[in-house]
């Protein structure tokens, strides 16, 4: 069955040959991507601790989108997402962490290419995992151009000369030839330098510290170390805008800004809340519209693949049922703020595994929904730990001591302060947030809870809202063919981990339903 998608894949590819639009009015595609930025996080939405004026010139010459969600809170699942346009749940293995990508779902980049584009990509690409393990030549996302690098102000940012790289791309391509280039920053991912948030000239007073976090002295340092690796990326991003502007080549190119998943801290990244998969996005295609607005429609990276279908005239090989997604052209295109396509009124998220951080390498299976004012989250085994189990064994074989785990939080400064004031008066309760275990159901209110912390799922007041919400998603999940509801979801347990794998001891009372 796989070898006849292949076969049929490769002579869809092969028969592409041209788009029905023609070489002229063709855009070019940059797509820019930072590595854990949760939306509130760039200056456009009215942060003040971060100065990010690359993105926010995205924004005020293009469209600024308050309300656009990540396919997962995790970096390989939502890049695999967005590359074949298609939910976590409808490309195997490319849906989860650390695992491998299946050549029956062809990326964007490959088509392109096959269209007559240019392609590549810098710094991350998607990963992390092992595309060879597919049968692939190369990652999903094109060709690499890396060679450039430079000295970093700080330690934790990586040496990756992003505009160089994207320089010596638009060098050695054909002149005229469309282009497709993937910008994918590594900042603002752990490990941050401590302290750099000093250098940079920031005060402690500035950090804005989200709800689901204690604010303390260690929190406000690490936040602020945070969002100096923002900057950073942004300021290649800037320096990319401008080369193209002096190239000619700037408004002839759709230029896409945003985050693959939120936050590194405690309750954010990894997580199905707010701050886990709501990202910054600007989108950039110069005359067309009305520059400037602001637009709270709720768009998915999927939306985002199917766009550039449509900008760029080339076909899916599977049609259209192959992409989850609907084009926002219509939304550049308006010259309306604010809601402008009504018929936008739900997002699709979900959650497999992330890092190794469960007994026999289990994943926490999770979907959510995000209305225009609610956000419902399914969690399928709430039995397990959601950040991870507390404890593990050490390279000796030994158990370690409790609260030594948690591997589904990246290890951090935060992490450690709830750790160590688990007991507090004024912090037990941010730790219990950010690892005690969850229900089957949660329900939010975003307009009054945009922390997620008070879960409506538990108020019979709203249960009429709940039965509604949940009988939607099981429907949607089951139309899109989600192995969790329409088959025995434990195939995700059963994909390889690629990364390495650690050991725990196994679950009191560990049984199918576990």
């Amino acid at each position: 069955m796989i070898q006849r998608s292949l076969f049929i894949l490769t002579a869809w590819l092969a028969a592409l040959g041209c788009s029905p639009v023609s070489d002229a009015d063709r855009p070019n595609i940059l797509f820019a991507i930072w590595d854990d930025v949760s939306y509130p996080h760039v200056s456009a939405a009215g942060s003040t601790m971060v100065s990010t004026p690359a993105f926010d010139r995205v924004a005020s010459e293009g469209v600024m989108f308050q309300k656009a969600y990540a396919p997962a809170p995790g970096c390989s699942p939502t890049r695999a997402a967005f590359l074949t346009g298609r939910h976590i749940w409808m490309i195997e293995q490319a849906g989860t962490h650390a695992s491998s990508f299946p050549r029956t779902y062809v990326s964007y980049q490959d088509l392109l290419e096959q269209a007559g584009y240019a392609i590549g990509y810098t710094g991350k690409p998607w990963g992390p995992g092992r595309w060879e393990k597919s049968g692939r030549t190369r990652n999903p996302a094109g060709p690499a151009f890396t060679d450039r690098t430079l000295d970093p102000p700080y330690g934790g940012i990586r040496d990756w000369d992003y505009a160089g790289n994207f320089e010596a791309f638009y060098e050695q391509k054909a002149e005229g030839k469309p282009f497709s280039f993937w910008v994918g920053g590594s900042e603002a991912h752990r490990r941050f330098e401590k302290g750099s948030w000093r250098a940079a000239g920031k005060r402690l007073e500035d950090a804005e510290v989200p709800p689901f976090l204690p604010d303390t002295p260690e929190i406000r340092e690490d936040i602020l170390d945070y969002a100096v690796e923002i900057e950073w990326f942004d300021s290649h991003v800037g320096t990319i805008l401008d080369y193209l502007e002096d190239t000619g080549e700037l408004d002839n190119t759709l230029v896409i800004f945003t985050a693959d998943n939120g936050m590194a801290f405690p309750r954010a990244k990894a997580n199905l809340y707010d701050y886990g998969i709501h990202m910054p996005l600007a989108v950039r295609w110069a005359g067309r519209g009305r520059p400037g607005r602001t637009v709270t429609d709720l768009v998915q990276f999927v939306d985002l693949t199917a766009t550039i279908f449509d900008l760029t005239g080339v076909s899916h090989p599977g049609g259209e049922s192959a992409l989850a997604g609907r084009s926002i052209r219509g939304i550049l295109e308006s010259t309306d703020e604010g809601l402008v396509d009504a018929s936008r009124t739900r997002a699709y998220s979900g959650r497999e595994r992330h890092s190794s951080s469960r007994w026999n390498n289990l994943t926490y299976p999770q979907r959510s929904m995000r209305t225009p004012r609610h956000l419902y989250i399914r969690n399928f085994k709430p039995r397990r730990w959601p950040a991870g189990a507390p404890q593990k064994y050490g390279s000796n074989g030994r158990l370690e001591e409790m609260h030594k785990a948690y591997h589904d939080i990246d290890s951090s400064p935060s992490l450690t302060r709830l750790i160590e004031g688990r007991d507090q008066e004024g912090i037990k309760q941010y730790f219990e947030w950010a690892v005690g275990k969850r229900p089957g159901e949660e329900l939010y209110d975003l307009e009054l809870d945009p922390g997620c912390l008070v879960n409506l799922a538990e108020n019979p007041e709203h249960e009429g809202l709940l039965v509604e919400l949940r009988a939607e998603l099981e429907a949607y999940l089951r139309e899109t063919g989600d192995p969790r509801v329409t088959r025995n979801g434990g195939i995700w347990e059963d994909y390889i981990r690629y990364s390495p794998v650690r050991k725990f001891p196994k679950p009191p009372n560990a049984g199918p339903e576990y």
